[in-house]
């Protein structure tokens, strides 16, 4: 005798229910290899960033980008910058879930942790100064124009003068909100000297993901960095 039609139909509902199950986790390995291999996502908790980045924006960052000057990088803390009185760049200003956790490790979630977000000024090597007569900052020689920073009419590229030269294997980094982060130039007196080594470089921002009116890639204005290679001078 053939089966009959509950039994046919509880075959059926175990096979969907098996089918949803691999197709789940094979969506579910497919993220987090994603994530382990080539993006991740980034919730941004500061302004330090705007107006490029706005707060509760969240940006797809490619881990296997090679860095440039211009550039709008995500990289761990290099060792007392969140630790900085006042400062809440790169923390979680929300409470973390179980949920979001999860998601998280699977690279549907957004990260924050101790991560921080500047653009790259200065690359191993580079003179970095600020400011010249028209307060403009200067990468080799070179002022920069730069249409990313958000200041008041007539401030300078930096409330803050500085003069420094890049060490091998690391960065330079400022925020776009050049008055409001606290960047390269607020930490000049740690060990680190202000400056973020190259391995602690998560990856590049390439996008804003969320929210869904900001969708938008993330610009590294190189015309801004045009000429600043040492070897042209």
């Amino acid at each position: 005798m053939g089966e009959s039609t509950g039994t046919r139909q509880s075959n059926s509902t175990l096979r969907f229910l098996r089918d949803l199950l691999i197709i789940v986790l094979a969506a579910l390995l497919v993220s987090f290899l994603v994530k382990t291999f080539l993006i991740r996502s980034f919730w941004i908790p500061s302004g330090s960033m705007e107006n490029t980045l706005q707060i509760d924006d969240h940006v797809i960052v490619n881990e296997r980008a090679t860095i440039h000057r211009g550039d709008v990088v995500v990289f761990s803390d290099p060792g007392g910058w969140l630790d900085s009185a006042g400062s809440s760049e790169g923390r979680s200003l929300r409470p973390r879930s179980f949920v979001s956790d999860a998601l998280s490790m699977v690279g549907l979630g957004s990260d924050s942790g101790n991560h921080l977000v500047k653009r790259v000024i200065g690359l191993p090597g580079d003179h970095v100064q600020c400011c010249n007569a028209l307060g403009q900052m200067e990468v080799n020689g070179v002022p920069l124009s730069e249409p990313y920073v958000r200041k008041q009419a007539g401030e300078a590229a930096s409330g803050t003068s500085f003069d420094v030269t890049v060490p091998p294997g690391e960065l330079w980094v400022m925020g776009d909100n050049r008055y409001e982060s606290a960047d390269s130039r607020a930490h000049q007196g740690l060990p680190s000297k202000g400056f973020v080594p190259e391995q602690d470089v998560v990856g590049r921002a390439v996008a804003i993901s969320w929210p869904v009116q900001r969708w938008a890639g993330v610009d590294d204005y190189p015309s801004v960095f045009a000429g600043t290679d040492p070897d042209r001078h």
